[in-house]
Parts: structure tokens; sequence; C-alpha cells
């Protein structure tokens, strides 16, 4: 239960990924205890999250979660959910704090089965891709907003290839998942949720080993995408628009619409 980057974000540095080696073989007992005693009973009385397609969910081995990000509460809900744990790529911030505060948000992150990754792009995205590579061919289920951020308005965005590659070399499903109502109950900047109804869609399980082989090759990686994007706004029901979440919190910041009608400024 963690806010994550996307797939194509990258591994934190040593002295992170040191402090953090244990959530490589997943969540300990604090997951347990927090899902189970802690958090969880609260999030189910309060919001009554309702679930549709946890059929599609595999018993065991890996596979990607392939979510829509609408707000913070999204990475709470999720692995609320989904009966079997689920790791995120946390934001590296999370494990490299000082003080008090600092030592908390480690060990939690730590403890729920998190993988720190660095947001600095570059060489880095490639670093990021082979952690979410190493949890899954740990035979464990991994969780991405292939968007890379929060929506800041409701409305799905282009997605990152990273999520593809992922899936392609590690030769696993992506399920999408449609996360509902969780920005009416906390958009970004709000701290304090709206008591309101949640509910979570699993889709079908997306198969694209007909690529096999042709995870170097960026149109592939383009299609394999956006039809995971595809089936993500099918399952939400939200308005697409063909730029990337970056950009459209660059547009409304300068007082443009991030929505359809501004897709040819980008």
């Amino acid at each position: 239960m963690a806010t994550t980057s996307d797939a194509q974000t990258a591994t934190a540095p040593s002295r992170a990924s040191k402090r953090s080696q244990g959530s490589q073989d997943g969540p300990g007992a604090i997951y347990w205890f927090l899902k189970h005693f802690v958090i969880g009973p609260c999030l189910r009385v309060l919001f009554r999250p309702w679930v549709e397609g946890a059929e599609h969910l595999p018993v065991k081995g890996p596979a990607i979660l392939a979510s829509n990000h609408l707000s913070f509460s999204d990475s709470f809900f999720l692995p609320l959910v989904a009966p079997r744990p689920i790791t995120f790529l946390a934001k590296s911030d999370y494990f490299t704090g000082k003080g008090l505060k600092g030592w908390f948000s480690r060990m939690f992150f730590t403890g729920v089965g998190q993988v720190p990754v660095d947001r600095s792009g570059g060489r880095a995205s490639e670093a990021a891709i082979l952690t979410g590579e190493r949890v899954l061919r740990g035979g464990r289920l991994l969780g991405i907003y292939p968007e890379g951020t929060r929506s800041p308005n409701g409305t799905m965005y282009r997605g990152k290839t990273g999520l593809a590659r992922m899936a392609l070399e590690a030769k696993v499903p992506i399920i999408p998942v449609a996360m509902i109502n969780t920005f009416e109950i906390q958009p970004p900047g709000t701290v304090r949720p709206r008591l309101r109804r949640v509910g979570v869609r699993f889709g079908e399980p997306l198969d694209f080993s007909r690529y096999e082989g042709l995870e170097d090759d960026r149109f592939i990686l383009r299609s394999v995408t956006d039809e995971v994007m595809y089936a993500l706004m099918s399952l939400s029901g939200q308005e697409y628009v063909d730029m990337y979440a970056s950009r459209a919190k660059e547009l409304i910041a300068e007082g443009v619409a991030a929505d359809a009608t501004a897709t040819t400024v980008r």
C-alpha cells in the first residue's frame, strides 16, 4: 500500500536499496497486520469498497496490474481488495528521509513490501524496468500506474511504454484495473478524503505473447501500451486525452484546460 511512480522510473540510490532489501522478498508481517487489523478494517467500514472481476486475478504466478491513477488513495484500495500482495515501485524519497519521520516512512514502506525507485529519468528508467522484471520473475504481482502520475483532473492520459517492455521481457499478462470514485473522495492536493463508496474493477488479462522477441521495437511497445490504456478507458469510463499527464499538469498550471480541446497544445 504505497504511492508509486510509473514503470519508466528507476531504482533508487544504493543507500535506499540497501535499506529496503527486505522488500525484495515481498511484504512482511507489517503488511498483513495493517491490511487485516489496522488500515484495512477502517477503509472497509468507511468507504465500503466494491469489487468487480476479481476472478481475473491469478491465484499464483506473476502478472502486472496496470491501473488508472486518480488519487493518493488508489494505492490503499487496490491492495485492500486484492487477495494477493501487490508490489509497487515506490518513490525513493520514502526510503531516504531523515529523522523520526524518515525512519517511520522507511520502515512502513519496507514493511509493506514496496521497492524504491528514482524518478530522475535517463539511465534510471532502464534500472526501474529491471527492478520490475525482478519482482515479476519472483512470481509476484507488480502494480503499475501507466500514466506515471496522478491525473490532475480525473481525465485519463497517455501511458508510458515501460509497462509494455516489462510485460514482454518477463512474458507475463497485464491485467487492467480501474479505480472508481477515488478522484471524488481525494483529488490531488486534498489531505482529508471525503466519505464516499469506492470501487475497483478488474478487466480480463491481456496476453501479448504474440509480440515475443519484439520488446525493443518502439512501435510495438506503443501499440501494447495503447491497448492497455484503451482497456482502462473502457473499464473506468474516463475521457481519454492523448498527451502525457505531466504535460497536462503544466497546461493546467498555465491556465489551459488539459482536456480533449487541448490535444493540439503539446
